[in-house]
């Protein structure tokens, strides 16, 4: 697989470090069988995600915005964890300070045991009521009712997720920006870094000294900047770092 010498490197790194933050995207997950909504097999009908993961379709039509989710959650709900999900909750037992944040919205690092886990896209799997603060997990497919309704106000409920032309969460960010200035190793395992803010995350870890680890097949915006920069897939990094851990 390659030089063994780097993962022991990168196994001393996560060992000795105070706190260590791993950064995932929808690569870690497309090997559990996920599909990448912007890829061949993301299209739905007629539409593209950028016409139906926005507020205002939701607001024009929420019957046919919730139809794609509905469809996307059939999908996923399915789909295992794989070695990648269960290394990076491998290293939360490892390293006192460990932070996990991720912009993928399908729940499969609670599902591989990670705790402290920071979504920045929101789940799938949560739906919050655009009245009131209802929020709840729903788990069902599929869906009894689209739309949803509160059982709390009546009100609609939508997505628990991040759409288009909506902000991030200002909690989870700010706790995003906080551990990625404060760690003293980060993984980015999985994502593209073009997607704004999380890309400037670990800019912002090796800015304050981290020592940064990129896990992708393909070469990315992030990938000179890296200390090591491995062309694998999420699934075989795990197999090489759990030999060393």
């Amino acid at each position: 697989m390659g030089d063994t010498s780097i993962f022991r490197e990168i196994a001393d790194k996560i060992k000795n470090a105070r706190k260590a933050v791993v950064l995932t995207g929808a690569g870690i997950s497309k090997e559990s069988g996920i599909p990448t909504f912007r890829g061949a097999d993301g299209l739905w009908k007629r539409f593209k995600p950028e016409e139906l993961a926005t507020p205002w379709a939701f607001e024009r039509n929420p019957k046919l915005v919730w139809e794609w989710y509905a469809w996307r959650r059939g999908l996923m709900h399915d789909k295992k964890p794989n070695k990648g999900h269960y290394i990076v909750a491998k290293l939360e037992q490892i390293v006192s300070h460990f932070w996990l944040i991720t912009q993928n919205i399908d729940g499969l690092h609670r599902l591989a045991g990670s705790k402290r886990i920071i979504e920045l896209h929101g789940n799938i799997w949560r739906e919050r009521c655009v009245s009131c603060s209802f929020r709840r997990e729903n788990m069902e497919v599929p869906l009894k009712e689209i739309p949803p309704k509160c059982p709390q106000c009546g009100s609609l409920l939508r997505p628990d997720v991040v759409w288009f032309g909506e902000a991030l969460p200002t909690d989870a960010l700010n706790d995003a920006i906080h551990h990625s200035e404060t760690c003293e190793i980060m993984l980015v395992i999985g994502t593209s870094a073009v997607v704004q803010p999380a890309a400037s995350l670990p800019v912002m870890a090796k800015n304050q000294g981290a020592f940064l680890v990129e896990v992708n097949p393909e070469s990315t915006p992030l990938t000179s900047l890296c200390d090591v920069s491995l062309k694998l897939k999420a699934t075989e990094f795990a197999e090489e770092l759990e030999k060393v851990l």
